[in-house]
Parts: C-alpha cells; sequence; structure tokens
C-alpha cells in the first residue's frame, strides 16, 4: 500500500481507535498521545512491510501498550514492550464507532472556538501538531499549548467519555456542526496567506462532515453542512486563474466545476429539506444548490435566493446573512436597494471595518455607477485583508474603477 493510501487509512481508523480507548481507560489526554504514537509508527512501517490483516486492531493493540507505558512511567518497561507490540496478538476490537462521541468530546463547551477546532483536527482528523499549527499559520509549539490546554480543561472538567443527555445534546451537536463549518470556511478561504485557500483542510471538512452524517443520517443540519460543503468545494477549480488570481462568481467558467460534487450536494441538499426543523445550513446548502442549478450567472435566480436569505436572517440572524442578502436583493431591485440594506449594518461592531463590507458596497457602488465611492473602499478592503490573494483581487477591482 502506498504512504499516501497508509494515511488515508490512518485518518480513517485513528478517531475509532481512540474512541475505543477512552471508552476503555477513561483518560482522554494519554489515550491522545497513545494512539498518536501508534499512528506515527504504523506510518512508518505499513508502507514498508504492509498492512496487517486488521490494522485497527494493530493500532489499538500498539497504542494500549503504549499507554500502559506512560501509566507506569518505566522507560525500561516501555521500551521492551514497545518493541514487542507490534508482533502481538491484536487485542479485541469493539465493534461499536465512538467517533461521534468523540467529535462531542472534542466540541466540549468549555472549550473557545478555537481550541475545539484544533482538538477536533487533532484527535479526529488525525493531523498531526505540526499539520495543524502550518493550517492557521501559528508556530508548531503555540499550537502544542493550545491543544495540551484543551485536553487539560477538558479532564478539569470532569468530563465522561459518553453522549450528552438528551437535554444538551442538540445543543452540542450544533457546537460539533459549527466547529466542522470553520474548518472547512478556513480551507476555502484562507484568513490569510499568500494562497486563497488551503484545500487539504477543505476535504478534511468534508470527511468529518461525511463522518457526522453517518451517524446522524436523519439530522437534517448534519446532511444540510454536508451538502452545503460539497456545493461550495465544487466550485474550487474555476476560483481562481491560473496565476493565482480569485475569479468572482459571476466569472466563473461553471464547465470547470465539479458535477459529481455538484449532483451529490443537490440530493443531499434536498434531502436534508424533507427534514421536520429547518436549520441555517439547510437553507445555506438550497442557496448553494440555485447558484448550482444556474447553467449562467445570468440564469440565477435571485429571487429564490433572496426568500432563503430572509428565512436565514430570521431564524438565525447574523451581520454576514444580511450582507449576503443585500447582494441578492441588489440582483433584484438594483443596487441602491441592496446598499440602502448594508446601511442597517453600519452600527454592528462586528463588521466595522470588515473588508466584506467594504467590498460589497463597493461592489454595488460600482454597479450604481459611482465609481469614485468604489474606488475608495475597494482601496480600504484591500487593506483590511490579510489574504494576499484577495488583497490582489480588490487592488485590481480598484483599478478598474478609478476615476
Amino acid at each position: 500500500m502506498t504512504t499516501a493510501a497508509v494515511e488515508d487509512l490512518l485518518r480513517e481508523l485513528t478517531p475509532q481507535v481512540l474512541g475505543g480507548l477512552v471508552r476503555r481507560h477513561g483518560q482522554f489526554e494519554g489515550c491522545e498521545d497513545a494512539v498518536q504514537e501508534a499512528a506515527a509508527a504504523a506510518a512508518v512501517q505499513w508502507p514498508a512491510e504492509g498492512v496487517p490483516d486488521s490494522p485497527r486492531g494493530w493500532l489499538t493493540t500498539v497504542a494500549s501498550r503504549r499507554l500502559i507505558d506512560q501509566m507506569r512511567s518505566d522507560h525500561a518497561r516501555r521500551e521492551r514492550e514497545s518493541a514487542t507490540a507490534a508482533e502481538a496478538a491484536p487485542e479485541e476490537v469493539p465493534g461499536t464507532d465512538d467517533t461521534l462521541v468523540l467529535l462531542f468530546l472534542c466540541c466540549h463547551p468549555t472549550l473557545t472556538a478555537a481550541s475545539q477546532t484544533a482538538l477536533t483536527l487533532r484527535a479526529v482528523g488525525g493531523l498531526t501538531t505540526a499539520e495543524i499549527a502550518r493550517a492557521f499559520l501559528v508556530p508548531e509549539a503555540t499550537m502544542a499549548a493550545r491543544i495540551s490546554r484543551a485536553k487539560q480543561r477538558i479532564k478539569a472538567a470532569g468530563s465522561t467519555f459518553s453522549l450528552p443527555a438528551e437535554a444538551e445534546r442538540e445543543e452540542r451537536l450544533r457546537v460539533v456542526l459549527h466547529v466542522l463549518y470553520l474548518i472547512f470556511n478556513e480551507g476555502y478561504t484562507a484568513s490569510s496567506g499568500r494562497e486563497l485557500d488551503r484545500p487539504d483542510l477543505a476535504r478534511e471538512a468534508i470527511r468529518l462532515a461525511r463522518m457526522a452524517r453517518a451517524q446522524l443520517p436523519e439530522d437534517g443540519e448534519a446532511t444540510g453542512l454536508l451538502a452545503l460543503m460539497l456545493l461550495t468545494h465544487a466550485r474550487r477549480e474555476a476560483r481562481t486563474t491560473a496565476a493565482g488570481d480569485l475569479v468572482p462568481l459571476d466569472e466563473q467558467d461553471r464547465a470547470r466545476w465539479d458535477r459529481a460534487l455538484i449532483d451529490e450536494g443537490t440530493e443531499l441538499a434536498k434531502a436534508s429539506l424533507a427534514a421536520p426543523a429547518l436549520g441555517p445550513y439547510q437553507l445555506q446548502a438550497a442557496i448553494a444548490a440555485t447558484h448550482a442549478d444556474a447553467a449562467t450567472a445570468a440564469e440565477t435566480d435571485w429571487r429564490q435566493v433572496h426568500a432563503a436569505y430572509l428565512i436565514l436572517e430570521r431564524i438565525a440572524p447574523n451581520p454576514m446573512v444580511t450582507l449576503n442578502r443585500a447582494v441578492a436583493l441588489a440582483e433584484t431591485q438594483g443596487p441602491r436597494a441592496g446598499l440602502a440594506l448594508l446601511s442597517t449594518l453600519d452600527g454592528d461592531e462586528r463588521m466595522a471595518a470588515h473588508h466584506r463590507l467594504l467590498s460589497v458596497r463597493a461592489h454595488l457602488l460600482e454597479k450604481a455607477a459611482d465609481p469614485s465611492g468604489a474606488y475608495e473602499l475597494y482601496r480600504r478592503a484591500a487593506k483590511s485583508t490579510a489574504s494576499l490573494a484577495e488583497q490582489r483581487y480588490l487592488e485590481s477591482r480598484a483599478s478598474r474603477v478609478r476615476p
């Protein structure tokens, strides 16, 4: 098996093995470290010597032995047991998959969103600390400390390895889905750096969303989130030029969109809307499906998009939702109507000097034949984003309308 195939297999098995160990031993921090060590050993051994007949059992055995080593704090014994662990018969592996329980644990409410995201990528995603640090452009030591603090806070909170009580399960699930949403967004449009996106991070979010949906096939929001990710990721190849410059949605070559992802995402979006309750991810997936259904930008059903944003704004008020509704409103009632709606965000501290508000306002001023106003706002927007790809795009728009 190739190294890449082994890495894919390990990412699939790591959360299953970790869940089994935590359920058995009840030590999240120690179990997580032991599983990561076992996965690192497998990453070296399996491509060279072949994947064992029971790869999950192999990982469970090795990780269990490493955990015992840690608990006994006996270096000599650790060396002896580690040397024989890979040769031992696999321990009995439980048939249950504790991935969902593990996701709930990593998204514990005592943690910050940043810590929830990092811990999810580490424990459930199987990414190394170095990989997570690179994804979020922070030093590895900083990310290691963040993950360590997160595990310590979970331990201090006295959390047990079990699904939350029914009364809080729904709320905790929303946190899990939100963390996966944040991971995908950072992968789809990086908040900083030279590249517009980080496709490896987006793909990991999709993989985790598939995992969550497999555990909760009847949950409309879990299905809607996966649909939204697939429909959005389908546009990736058309979002940049060969030089890496950003291409806006209305100028993209739709022949380059991934039709297989669109078809799958559209079916999931439809399925999610059949759920008894309606949530924000289902509505966002419906909006993405409407865009995907249009053969050209001119054929987009903007009235349907605007209607969906109106509902979304009602059930999940958010300044970004209002901003996106302003774009749809401008397409149906003209740029001045969109600008009037944007003005309602001027007093929102969350949007103060945000490059998205500045750039959308500039876009609508350009459509309203106000090149001078558009120029100034495009320039301000370019200075307000840390993404170099977005900076280049906004500067090019400014140059195009410069009086």
